[in-house]
């Protein structure tokens, strides 16, 4: 009787990053592709139903929050492994994620060798990251820091998603709908971000969150 395969789903809002990891992942033998969806809500359902045994989970989603998305998939699936593959730069979104429940975190400019190694690794219950990040984490362990590196890193998960998105222009109601909150919610997000960053008023904020992500944009 043949094994059975291990069940692999795929969350990204680009059509040919599924189909190419889907081919990646049927040419393992032990591997298969059960599903996939391209936004948080329909992923959350979709997983909730089929149950995979591993979840690739983007940062950036065109609908919902693949931070909010990870923690939702830990809440209802525990056993379910997820694996980050996103473009977003390992020192900024790694952390969250991992700490949002996610057991990889991998760029998608690494090999695909390296994506099969992430898949195998946390189905063996190991962490997987890159040699870099580990040094880092393991550098704020031993010397105990509990400081931020730089004031964005006070956000929140939510917050951070919000500072996000104002850097990238949108306005309000597109966050609102993007993370499907009340814009009221947003208002409030936006409040404590400027809180936080020490801001006078809104027009300070839009600044400093699109210097910021013009400051991400060009490492």
């Amino acid at each position: 009787m043949p094994k059975e395969k291990t069940t692999v789903f795929l969350v990204d809002d680009h059509p040919l990053v599924r189909e190419w990891l889907t081919h990646l992942i049927h040419q393992q033998s032990d591997l298969i592709v059960c599903g996939e969806a391209e936004t948080a809500p329909a992923a959350l359902l979709a997983i909730n139903s089929l149950k995979p045994d591993v979840a690739i989970v983007d940062i950036s989603l065109t609908e919902g929050s693949g931070i909010e998305l990870i923690k939702g998939i830990k809440a209802a699936q525990a056993r379910v492994a997820v694996i980050v593959l996103s473009m977003h730069d390992e020192r900024l979104y790694a952390e969250r994620a991992l700490r949002a429940g996610a057991r990889g975190y991998i760029m998608k400019r690494e090999t695909a060798g390296k994506i099969i190694a992430a898949i195998r690794q946390v189905l063996e219950g190991k962490l997987y990251v890159s040699e870099a990040l580990a040094a880092l984490l393991a550098e704020k362990f031993v010397d105990g820091q509990t400081t931020m590196a730089s004031p964005v890193e006070q956000l929140s998960d939510r917050e951070f998603e919000v500072f996000q998105f104002l850097g990238q222009g949108y306005d309000t109601r597109r966050i609102a709908e993007s993370l499907h909150v009340s814009m009221k919610t947003v208002q409030a997000y936006c409040a404590r971000i400027k809180e936080k960053l020490k801001l006078a008023n809104a027009t300070e904020l839009l600044r400093e969150a699109i210097r910021w992500q013009e400051s991400r944009s060009a490492t």
